[in-house]
């Protein structure tokens, strides 16, 4: 190993041990995740239920499940289930944009003001 590589080296396996200055560019980043963080959350969640949901109605329409479950006729009942589940997902964005919305009105004093703080250096 040449030593320019091993200084390299050495010098990267030094930075993951000394302790980082927090400064305001990571106090606007850490914000700004606080303030996306609850809405992808809800989104996340929501969307994936949604297309759980959506996913058991249409296996109760296409496959033999439901006379597993018991069900003698499932068609109407896979049906309903299917379009709640997509009914679901159709609006999952909305909400999101609204959550989103709300919490930017909410904290959007404190970007603001650390952001012209930042763009004053």
């Amino acid at each position: 190993m040449h030593k320019n590589d091993q200084e390299f080296l050495v010098q990267k396996i030094r930075t993951q041990y000394t302790e980082k200055e927090h400064s305001r560019l990571d106090a606007l980043k850490e914000l700004d995740s606080k303030v996306q963080r609850p809405a992808k959350l809800f989104a996340y969640l929501f969307g994936s239920l949604g297309a759980i949901i959506m996913g058991s109605g249409m296996s109760l329409v296409m496959t033999d499940i439901g006379a597993v479950l018991g069900m003698s006729e499932t068609m109407m009942p896979g049906i309903v289930i299917g379009v709640v589940g997509m009914a679901m997902a159709i609006v999952n964005y909305p909400i999101y944009k609204r959550i989103l919305a709300a919490r930017r009105k909410k904290y959007a004093d404190q970007i603001i003001a650390l952001s012209d703080e930042l763009m004053q250096d």
